[in-house]
């Protein structure tokens, strides 16, 4: 774990992240895919159900990773992106992964067909994969600023396991907070695989 803590707004944070990814070699990258795969039969068992996400860009892991994971668990599904009639980002909508039924969507995502479970359908998954830019000790998860993770991990059950998905070096000490933020109760990166995060102080 990094000893440090990011200091600055958010928005600063963000595009230091997004250049320190920018920065990794493609080796490297493919190597750290390959090692968070080998990671997630530490996650998932045969028997979960399992809410996870298409890595694109410098995103650590690969679209190989949900297929792994459709091979360890019960069920996977994908998140569909869509926003208020006032372009306000809205609780993510879910899919069924099917290999090969993936369809283009905004921001260059691909998505599942329809139909579509609603948002409430986090609420059935034992864990949920959460991308992320950085994560701090206490839980405290820098995303990308969508705000559509923030208010679907609002809808997750008790006792499920959330899980960001970040690099070695975006575990951090302290991350700015605030009160209405959902915290990440594991992260999982290439070298130290799955670790429990302490939760609020």
């Amino acid at each position: 774990m990094v000893d440090s803590v990011l200091a600055g707004t958010k928005a600063q944070h963000r595009e230091a992240l997004f250049a320190a990814r920018r920065a990794v070699p493609d080796s490297i990258r493919a190597a750290e895919a390959e090692a968070l795969s080998d990671h997630l039969a530490q996650i998932v068992g045969p028997d979960d159900a399992v809410c996870a996400y298409l890595p694109v860009g410098t995103e650590p892991g690969s679209p190989e990773m949900v297929d792994r994971l459709r091979k360890l668990c019960a069920r996977v599904l994908l998140p569909v992106t869509r926003s208020g009639a006032d372009g306000r980002p809205l609780a993510l909508l879910w899919g069924v992964y099917v290999p090969g039924a993936l369809v283009a969507a905004q921001f260059g995502l691909l998505e599942p067909a329809e139909p579509w479970l609603p948002s409430s359908a986090v609420a059935e998954a034992d864990v949920v994969l959460v991308p992320a830019l950085a994560v701090d000790r206490n839980g405290v998860r820098l995303g990308r600023g969508g705000g559509f993770y923030d208010r679907s991990l609002a809808l997750c059950r008790p006792g499920a396991r959330l899980v960001a998905v970040v690099r070695d070096e975006e575990v951090v000490d302290e991350l700015p907070s605030e009160p209405h933020d959902i915290r990440v109760t594991h992260v999982v990166t290439p070298k130290q695989g799955l670790f429990a995060l302490a939760g609020p102080l």
